[in-house]
This record gives structure tokens, sequence and C-alpha cells, in this order.
């Protein structure tokens, strides 16, 4: 497929990565010095120019083009770059926002553009799939919703079901099924003997009953519904009325007075301190530690970390941060905040969608975007069909949907033509799975 991808920043990037190993990219950016770093890592077409003008389009060879991506930061520039290549092509169209302002126009047919992905939207999703699943690292629904997945930590010294048993030992094993083992940052498709050890992760796919049942085995974690939120800019308040919307109870701390009146003003149901949430004698006052999770969606990294680890010590039992700087990950997870979500995984996920067949229903990425997960249709003939899941090459089988029944199989289960399946793999391998089954 031939994609143009305009702006490279960290969602453009993060779509690149993505894409490049499989699909022919041309990317145009106004920063030449990105383009070249880009160009030295992937094996890409470069732009240099403006991505809203017609000039640049055509020189980046949009008439030919199957997909435009525009992921600039100007919500703007992005309806504006889509709409042009609409006129010079017959490209299918996907726009990144930064913000919801343009969703419900979009939703309304009002846009004229294929897709529009909201990078506030898409991250209050993320933060809300790891309440439903509290001790997971990262949540993903497939067949709506009626299948999760999930990855957990092992961890020694959280009963009853932990380090030292085998995967198949876990109950629940027939809502639900152990798709790996990631250890030392591969993936291993659990034997009858493999024990879980310490520092690996399990990747699960689980009815949600069952999925919130393995948070607690797991880690000892519990469901939430009441939420602390460090930051009431543009995504704290996309992650505030997603949650206000579950049901889930909120109260926002932001430094900035005029931003707290704001959220204030816009969130009648939320209660918002005009506060640094950095003052140990206002978290002991308003006892923030009784809340069930904080966010933390500040702008600045050290003074989101400075806060996570200042709300641990007053009890708060889960932790969740939105990164400014994706390699700022480790740090967080040396420091032992739970959870860190990337905006720019989260939208570029949503848009590397479009690259897939129709019988492709959802695609997701897990681990800093090591493994990806498919929702796949399997088709006539697929060289899948009719062979144990166990026995497939480069996948690890989650869930099969057949005749309407969400299945998670054992290992000896055949796939048959027409079963929806929820899969595990590689992302050089993604392309190759889907046109296999």
């Amino acid at each position: 497929m031939r994609v143009v991808v305009v702006g490279v920043g960290q969602v453009g990037h993060t779509v690149v990565k993505s894409l490049a190993e499989t699909h022919e990219c041309t990317v145009i950016d106004i920063d030449e010095r990105r383009l070249e770093a880009l160009s030295h890592t992937y094996d890409v077409r470069v732009a240099h120019g403006n991505g809203a003008r017609r000039e640049t389009l055509l020189e980046a060879g949009t008439a030919d083009a199957d997909l435009v991506l525009a992921c600039t930061s100007r919500d703007e520039v992005n309806l504006v770059t889509a709409m042009l290549a609409r006129r010079l092509s017959s490209a299918r169209t996907a726009v990144r926002a930064t913000g919801m302002d343009y969703l419900a126009a979009w939703r309304a047919g009002d846009l004229d553009v294929d897709l529009l992905v909201s990078t506030a939207f898409e991250t209050a999703s993320a933060v809300a799939r790891v309440l439903h699943v509290p001790g997971a690292r990262h949540v993903d629904f497939f067949v709506g919703g009626e299948v999760v997945v999930f990855g957990v930590g092992v961890r020694e010294t959280r009963p009853p079901w932990c380090a030292g048993r085998l995967p198949r030992e876990a109950p629940l094993s027939e809502a639900s099924r152990v798709v790996a083992l990631v250890r030392d940052g591969r993936w291993i498709r659990p034997a009858a003997d493999e024990e879980a050890r310490p520092g690996d992760e399990l990747i699960v796919a689980a009815s949600l009953p069952a999925a919130r049942t393995w948070g607690r085995l797991v880690t000892g974690a519990e469901p939430v519904d009441d939420v602390v939120i460090f930051g009431a800019g543009r995504v704290g308040t996309a992650i505030a009325r997603v949650l206000l919307d579950k049901g889930i109870s909120v109260r926002m701390i932001e430094p900035d007075r005029a931003r707290a009146r704001a959220a204030a003003d816009a969130l009648d149901r939320a209660r918002v301190f005009h506060a640094t949430g950095l003052d140990p004698a206002f978290l002991h006052r308003e006892r923030i530690g009784t809340a069930g999770a904080a966010v933390f969606a500040g702008g600045d990294d050290s003074r989101n970390l400075h806060a996570a680890l200042l709300a641990r010590l007053h009890g708060i039992g889960l932790t969740l941060t939105v990164l400014n700087d994706p390699a700022a990950a480790e740090v967080f997870a040396a420091a032992g905040v739970d959870v860190t979500i990337d905006p720019g995984d989260e939208t570029a996920e949503k848009m590397a969608r479009f690259t897939f067949g129709e019988r492709t229903h959802q695609v997701a990425m897990l681990e800093d975007d090591r493994f990806e997960v498919l929702d796949v249709t399997v088709r006539p003939g697929s060289r899948f069909a009719h062979r144990p899941i166990d026995a497939l090459p480069g996948i690890g089988v989650g869930a099969i949907v057949r005749d309407g029944t969400v299945l998670f199989p054992g290992g000896e289960e055949e796939l048959r033509p027409g079963d929806r399946v929820v899969v595990l793999t590689e992302p050089e391998h993604a392309s190759t799975i889907e046109r296999d089954l």
C-alpha cells in the first residue's frame, strides 16, 4: 500500500515505525532534521514542506497514494491536508486531532474524512480500560467488549496466584486463555510445564469478569470507583469526562487558576482543586490517598513523577501516568509507577488500522509496539484453517468467535473458515499473518 504520512512528531513517528516495513511510505514534514533522522532509521521517502499545500502533496506522490495520514499537532492543518488529498487523489484519509472539539462533527458526517482520531479521547479511553481491569499494565477490548486482552506482571510477593505457578493452573480456564508469556522482551507460547517467574508478564485473553478476577489474583488489585486526576488540561479534562460517563467519581488537581476554573465550569460532576498536588498537607487534608487510583496528566514528566511518588506515600494504590516523552516510560516503571500511557501510541494504533483489509476488525499495539493483536475473520482457503491453534507458527490465539459464541479455546482446538479470531503476533509479521488467515 502507498501511504503518505504528514507530520512526524510523536504520533507520526509512531505511525511510520508501525508501517514502514510492510508499506511504501512517504513522509512530509517542515522540519528537515526530523526527516533526515527518519530516513536513516526507516526505508521511507521524504518530502520537505508544508503538507497543507497542494504543491507539497503532489511532490510527495499523493495523487497515487492509497492512504493519507495527517498527523501534525495542529488540527486545522490536518483537516486541510485531508481535504486537499481528497481532491488530488482517491486515497482514504485519516486525521489526527489533538482534542475532542471535532469528534462530534465527524461522527455526524459533517467532516469529509474517513477517520478522525482524537489523541485526548484515545488517551482517556486507554485510562478507562486499565481501570476496568485493575492491576493490568495495558488493556484492549475486542469483539464489542466481549474479549479483553490484557497484560499482568508476575510478582513474587502477590498471593494467591503468583510466581512459580504454571499458567495452565490459573482458574477461569473456560473464560480465559493465557496467550503468551513475555520474558526478557520476547514472547513464549506457554508450554505445559512453563512456570511463571517474577518479572514475567502474562498476556491473557478473557471475558471482562474473568479479566477482573485475573487482576485480583495476580496483583491483588480491586475495582476502582474513585479517581484523582492531576492536571486539568486538554488530556486531563478528557479523561475526567470519560470516567464520569462511566460512573467513576473524579477529583481533579490543577495548579493553574484559570485552567482549574475552566475545568470546574465544564465538569459539574467533578470536584476541582486549585492546588499544586505537591503539598503533603493538602494531600492529607483532602484525603487524596483514599482514592482507588491517581492519573497524572500534567504537561511535565518530572513533575508528574514527583506527584506520583508523593501520592503513593499518601496511600494511592494504583498510579497511571500520561507520558509527554515516551522515553520516560522506563524511568516511571523503575520508580514504581504502575501504568504509563503513551498518547502517540494510542493515536497511531487507530490510524494504522486503515492499512489492513476488511476482514481485520481491529488492531492493537502492546508493549511499546513490540507486539500486535489482530481481530481477523478466517477466510476460506486459509493455510491456518483446520490446524490446532497451538501448532500455528508466529501467532498466539486468544479467542475465537464461532456462530456468535465467544470461545477461549484449548490448544487442540482447530480454526475454521468464518471464525473470527483474536491473535497475538509481532509487528513485522502482522501483514503476513493477516494475509495467511
